[in-house]
């Protein structure tokens, strides 16, 4: 099984990339299982490093009536046997610092969610487990004050740190994805990562719930490539459009085998 140290060592193959991928909450454990069997296989064909994601609480859903998933007991239960039966590494978000000592305990790599970006006490818990570390950068954040984030990440003993770029809000529901942010977050000396699908997210356009262009996820996803990003984050699903949540910005399973293998041209000639 590729663990958290296997993860690490393939970022410092310029050529490789690093795709974290799979639906945005565990909606059940048959849906994940089908997305990380199709995953794997695409990913092995082409030589990607794959790590699995999914949350099991999406606990900043513009509605307090959405779907946020089993929880963490349960979510985790899931992760751990995706885990188990795929040998894959695995990625979730985690939201307090009680969460993170369980979190770590399952899954690979703990993720702080972009809202979260600034929660010195939870970065700490998280750097503070040796497992790698992917923050997001908040919506609201340039990429320049990633600096500080990193900063606090280094404080707190973090070596193994991942920073991914998922857009800037200017408010009316919508987010602008720079490329100039991935040279920039990468002159803090940790690998940069680009969220495709949550940059083309319509932040509240739906009143209950986000909208998003799924349609333009491949086109940031080549031009961050292009800019020099180290990996991909993806969310993906069989049918995106009876997804519980973010269905609007993710991509369609069966488009990922095709659009994977055009990334990849993308990374070979930039690298």
């Amino acid at each position: 099984m590729l663990n958290d140290s296997g993860i690490w060592k393939s970022l410092s193959q310029p050529k490789r990339l690093l795709l974290i991928a799979g639906p945005c909450v565990i909606e059940n454990e048959r849906l994940c299982f089908k997305v990380a069997a199709a995953m794997q296989k695409t990913c092995a064909k082409l030589g990607i490093t794959y790590v699995f994601k999914a949350s099991y609480d999406k606990a900043n859903r513009s509605s307090g009536a959405s779907f946020r998933g089993p929880g963490l007991k349960a979510g985790l239960k899931v992760l751990a046997d995706i885990r188990k039966e795929f040998q894959l590494p695995i990625l979730t978000d985690v939201h307090t610092e009680e969460q993170v000592r369980e979190a770590a305990e399952v899954v690979d790599v703990l993720q702080i969610p972009a809202f979260l970006c600034r929660q010195t006490d939870l970065i700490t818990a998280a750097v503070a487990t040796g497992k790698i570390v992917n923050i997001k950068k908040g919506q609201f954040l340039s990429p320049q004050e990633m600096g500080q984030v990193a900063k606090k990440a280094l404080a707190g003993g973090g070596k193994k740190l991942l920073l991914t770029e998922r857009g800037t809000t200017f408010g009316y529901n919508n987010l602008v994805a720079d490329m100039r942010s991935i040279p920039i977050m990468k002159s803090f000396g940790f690998p940069v990562v680009f969220d495709a699908t949550h940059s083309v997210q319509l932040p509240g356009a739906g009143g209950d719930r986000s909208g998003g262009n799924r349609e333009m996820a491949p086109v940031l996803a080549r031009c961050s490539l292009a800019a020099g990003a180290d990996g991909l984050f993806i969310e993906t699903h069989p049918t995106p459009d009876k997804a519980l949540s973010d269905g609007p910005n993710m991509i369609p399973l069966a488009e990922m085998p095709k659009l994977l293998a055009g990334f990849l041209k993308v990374k070979a000639a930039v690298s």
